[in-house]
């Protein structure tokens, strides 16, 4: 493979160029082996952004809902991915949905500009009834600086965003479920240079437990519980507040009838 360091520091935004589609077939090769979805699950991607890591899960049969704060945004992926697509307008800090809604719910690229990412990890939590996924920049890297990572991602040079080690996402996971098995990896290892003439080193390192990578990816379970039941579900449902299920749906459903 030949790398253009022209058309390379943008690769979410040209996934045309070479190096652009490596970057994101490591970054699905990392999620796909650390989620491992099946065929029916539903998923939910928070700050869906363009709609590729949508893409990654509609291609294993999952069904699958983007979430973002742009209805501009929304449309793309919309048009990006079709209309058997769910597309919400909703901000992480508060996901329109009930609990234990989702099969998997996907973090990529969202804790590190989060004004609160305790609070966005914890709504993910609550509405997973399977496993999140959380994938961030690694403060720990060869890949270069955090200038050359923000190129690399393709996020804007003058944004503020965090970079965080894999032991800061552990100790925000544990402080927000407890003590949890928890399975993760990276990709990515070396400086873009590196890849222009020996590509093959990169896929001669293991996927998991390896914390070198630029972009690395954890998966943490979530067992479907009874967290919160809004005042007006409980109301229209006749709930229970001693039941031990949540009403799938309800919430979402709610919101959206509001905004109609």
């Amino acid at each position: 493979m030949v790398f253009d360091q022209n058309t390379a520091n943008l690769p979410r935004k040209n996934l045309k160029s070479a190096f652009g589609q490596y970057i994101f077939s490591r970054q699905k090769e990392l999620i796909l082996y650390l989620v491992a979805p099946c065929s029916g699950e539903r998923i939910l991607d928070v700050n869906c952004d363009t709609g590729d890591h949508l893409q990654i899960f509609k291609e294993k049969w999952c069904s699958v809902t983007g979430i973002n704060p742009s209805a501009q945004i929304l449309q793309k992926v919309k048009n990006k991915l079709g209309a058997d697509t769910e597309i919400v307008a909703g901000k992480a800090d508060d996901l329109p949905f009930s609990d234990n809604e989702f099969d998997i719910v996907t973090l990529i690229n969202v804790l590190e500009t989060a004004k609160n990412p305790k609070k966005v990890l914890s709504e993910a939590i609550r509405v997973c009834r399977g496993r999140v996924f959380i994938g961030f920049l690694n403060n720990l890297t060869l890949a270069g600086t955090k200038q050359r990572l923000k190129e690399l991602f393709g996020l804007p040079l003058s944004q503020e965003i965090r970079f965080f080690r894999l032991n800061e996402i552990k100790c925000m996971v544990e402080g927000t479920i407890g003590n949890t098995k928890i399975k993760w990896g990276s990709v990515l290892y070396f400086p873009a240079f590196v890849y222009s003439f020996f590509e093959e080193l990169e896929e001669m390192l293991p996927l998991e437990n390896n914390p070198l990578g630029a972009f690395t990816g954890l998966v943490v379970p979530v067992k479907y519980t009874f967290q919160t039941v809004q005042t007006p579900l409980m109301e229209s449902f006749n709930m229970n507040r001693k039941a031990q299920r949540a009403a799938p749906g309800t919430a979402r459903d709610m919101v959206q009838e509001m905004q109609k």
